[in-house]
């Protein structure tokens, strides 16, 4: 299979995208692609390591998946110039790293929630095929308190259908969300779901945010499995278009807690036994 580097992958970005709406900046020193949108003023930026651990999985279907999701983003820009916003409009929240930048490139704060060492809840207006994050500046726009989009966005997660698949490995089963509707790992937060999926388990329940587009509950139930846990989250982790966490939580009573950290509580443990 054809392997590409940074600058082929920006050259193929380039033919498929109309370089007439488009000014390209290629950052080689940060492998970051900027791409501003001449008729709005406004950009994005694509960090080009995950999309070429994609390319280099799937070739052109994965340059067509981000030529389309730009071209839906810069579309949901235009409209929102054109018409505003609508405040019918539903508001959900979304996973990020902790790492994510918390204002927009103009500098407005965005609504957050904090939620674990290694993630963060933004608050998302849906736009159809894409979405925007909350700012404060956006609130008044909206007629709404920060407490109310908080609320919305938690009545909004647990309307999303929950759907899975589900494998085993070495005697360990995993579950799979992954419905691509840009708010997989949001799931982690629909807590009624959370407690179904524990009435399935019978080891350990972990949940796993490696990427914007799936959510991972495991079932544990022998040490090999945390093993499995941390090459499958690795592995989703570097080719996600949107990486979160190569990190898993374990579910106990309503809270997530780091793996990392239960393991060096077991070893405690079981040096207390003896």
């Amino acid at each position: 299979m054809k392997q590409i580097k940074s600058e082929q992958l920006v050259s193929l970005l380039k033919q498929q995208l109309n370089e007439e709406k488009f000014d390209f900046e290629f950052d080689k020193k940060y492998d970051k692609l900027r791409l501003n949108h001449k008729k709005i003023g406004k950009g994005m930026e694509l960090s080009l390591p995950g999309i070429l651990a994609k390319y280099n999985d799937k070739q052109g279907a994965a340059i067509d998946e981000v030529v389309y999701t730009i071209e839906q983003t810069f579309n949901a820009m235009e409209r929102e110039m054109e018409q505003g916003f609508q405040a019918t409009t539903k508001i959900y929240p979304v996973i990020r790293a902790t790492s994510y930048p918390q204002a927009s490139k103009e500098g407005h704060v965005f609504i957050t929630t904090e939620h674990t060492a290694e993630t963060r809840i933004f608050y998302a207006l849906d736009l159809g095929k894409t979405y925007r994050f909350i700012d404060e500046s956006m609130l008044e726009v909206l007629q709404l308190t920060v407490e109310q989009v908080r609320d919305m966005a938690r009545f909004s997660v647990k309307q999303l259908p929950t759907v899975y698949k589900k494998d085993e490995v070495a005697g360990n089963v995993f579950y799979f969300v992954n419905a691509n509707d840009g708010y997989d790992a949001s799931r982690i937060l629909n807590e009624s779901f959370l407690k179904e999926m524990q009435t399935k388990i019978e080891g350990d329940m972990t949940l796993s945010v490696p990427h914007q587009d799936v959510l991972i509950v495991g079932d544990i139930r022998n040490e090999t499995g945390y093993d499995v846990l941390a090459q499958m989250t690795m592995h989703f982790f570097a080719v996600g278009t949107v990486p979160i966490t190569s990190l898993s939580f374990i579910y106990e009573d309503g809270e997530l807690e780091p793996i990392f950290i239960l393991a060096k509580n077991r070893v405690k443990k079981e040096q207390e036994k003896q």
